[in-house]
């Protein structure tokens, strides 16, 4: 452990000594945002939206790059073991925290591997069901859960999701069995939904929302603690007598430990203004986020409650660790 923390602080005193060095080159190449979801889902495109434009800013590209796979942990690794010098940097989701509580062993630590330079989103998830679903509202699931006393499966993007601890969230709030079924991504349980494999999935917005509109599809319930403006005719879980429930993920950018601050502060002042630009908000807004930048700080502190909230939901209704 000495040594690994020796190594560490030679390789983070090499990274201030580039940077140094360098001045405000930062950057003089270009900057690489890995995300550990499918292609085409929330996190590559609220990567490549928000990436894109800052690397307007910055005057270099920016390439995002998915490497998916055990809830985000692979993208997450990658970054955790990456040079501190901003040049590789981690879209990170509320899966980061999720999978901090639920994966038994992880290459990384949660928190201490990371420096956190903004949030960017907070979202909630829908609850679909097909459109010619018997289940018209969340209470005809809940009643159907207790009746046959054996659960209703749900489907999500994956163990590890964000998506998945809000299932585990509804079944302990709402005194039920919610029985999870992984898919690799949200495309993935969409497809499961539409072909009958399980009657419930849990989303977010953007991976459900044309087959809703096409009629394929219908929400009955939304995660967050307020109606979701793209919807809202749509009852939240709480509004249907879930008391208490609010199960958001979030969106933010995190870099390497060691990452020179002077860096970590670039990137949070041209995120923080990125998010300002009306035509980032608006279509920031339509994935279903709320839009919210943030201090390091204030990131750090945040995925510091989500941890804890989701390790002791782990314990209570003992999910099996991973």
């Amino acid at each position: 452990m000495k040594r690994r923390a020796f190594v560490a602080g030679l390789t983070a005193t090499a990274a201030i000594t580039t940077f140094a060095a360098s001045g405000s080159a930062y950057p003089n190449r270009p900057i690489k945002i890995l995300q550990g979801y499918a292609p085409g889902g929330n996190a590559d495109t609220i990567a490549r939206v928000v990436g894109g434009e800052i690397a307007q800013v910055l005057g270099q590209s920016i390439v995002v790059e998915a490497q998916t796979g055990a809830g985000g942990t692979i993208a997450a690794a990658s970054v955790a073991r990456a040079n501190p010098d901003g040049y590789t940097l981690l879209l990170a989701m509320g899966g980061h925290a999720v999978a901090g509580a639920i994966y038994n062993k992880l290459p990384y630590k949660t928190i201490e591997d990371f420096e956190m330079i903004s949030m960017i989103t907070y979202f909630p998830f829908l609850l679909v069901v097909q459109a010619d679903s018997k289940f018209r509202t969340l209470n005809d699931v809940l009643t159907a859960a207790r009746f046959n006393g054996q659960g209703i499966a749900y489907g999500t993007a994956g163990i590890g999701t964000g998506h998945h601890l809000a299932g585990e969230l509804l079944g302990k709030l709402a005194g039920i069995q919610m029985l999870h079924v992984p898919y690799r991504g949200d495309a993935a349980s969409v497809t499961a939904l539409l072909g009958g494999e399980v009657p419930l999935i849990i989303s977010p917005p953007t991976a459900v929302l044309a087959n809703i509109k096409a009629g394929k599809l219908r929400a009955i319930g939304v995660t967050g603690p307020q109606r979701w403006a793209g919807m809202p005719e749509l009852p939240t879980v709480a509004e249907q007598g879930v008391t208490g429930y609010d199960a958001r993920s979030w969106a933010g950018f995190m870099a390497p430990s060691g990452t020179p601050r002077p860096i970590i502060n670039r990137l949070n002042e041209e995120t923080k203004k990125v998010l300002l630009l009306p035509s980032i908000r608006s279509r920031l807004e339509e994935m279903g986020g709320e839009v919210r930048a943030s201090t390091p700080e204030e990131m750090k502190s945040m995925i510091s409650t989500q941890l804890q909230r989701w390790t002791q939901l782990v314990a209570e209704v003992n999910i099996p660790k991973q």
